[in-house]
């Protein structure tokens, strides 16, 4: 039961009998500013075919926030990779020059 897909708005519920019914969107989840977020950096070769990718994890807030801090990593250390459930994925080992970068746009690292 736990790999049950979510449907519209993150919910399960798949069919409701009353008429009124409709998910409860909430507020967006504002960005925290950087000086708030705590961010994670490490190295990692799980399921990469051994290859080395750099993981940026901790982020909060809006998809496009992350998306963004993801192409200025990339765009930063030259190189690929991806921004996904919250977690920004670089190729290659640049740990040193992720966390220098983190640091001087004032993300907080653990």
């Amino acid at each position: 039961m736990g790999n049950r897909k979510k449907s519209a708005g993150g919910h399960s519920v798949v069919y409701s009998t009353d008429p009124d019914f409709s998910y409860d969107q909430g507020e967006l989840q504002q960005t925290p500013p950087p000086t708030e977020q705590r961010l994670r950096t490490l190295l990692d070769t799980k399921h990469r075919k051994g290859k080395i990718v750099t993981l940026v994890e901790g982020f909060t807030g809006q998809k496009e926030d992350l998306e963004t801090l993801g192409k200025k990593l990339k765009t930063a250390c030259g190189t690929g990779g991806s921004a996904k459930e919250e977690v920004i994925i670089i190729q290659g080992d640049h740990l040193r020059q992720v966390k220098d970068l983190l640091k001087s746009w004032g993300y907080g690292l653990k």
